[in-house]
């Protein structure tokens, strides 16, 4: 069984990774033009003794969307 410590230490790094994420999303959407205003972690997620951090993609505008779903057609097919 893992103590107190351990376990807020594992949270500590769950919410850390997806800190991480958001950073490295917020990036590789940037590099291809593409932002999210509302790109976080979502705090209620990371409430409790054992947080599950989830990430919020958020909102965006119809035009930010449309360029969303081109960039990722463009991938698609690039893949292929």
């Amino acid at each position: 069984m893992k103590t107190a410590t351990e376990r807020r230490r594992e949270a500590a790094d769950r919410v850390r990774a997806a800190e991480d994420a958001v950073v490295r999303l917020r990036a590789g959407l940037a590099g291809v033009g593409v932002k999210l205003p509302s790109l976080r972690i979502d705090p209620v997620s990371c409430a409790g003794e054992e947080p599950v951090p989830l990430v919020d993609l958020g909102r965006c505008t119809l035009d930010m969307a449309l360029r969303l779903s081109e960039q990722l057609e463009a991938a698609a097919i690039h893949e292929r």
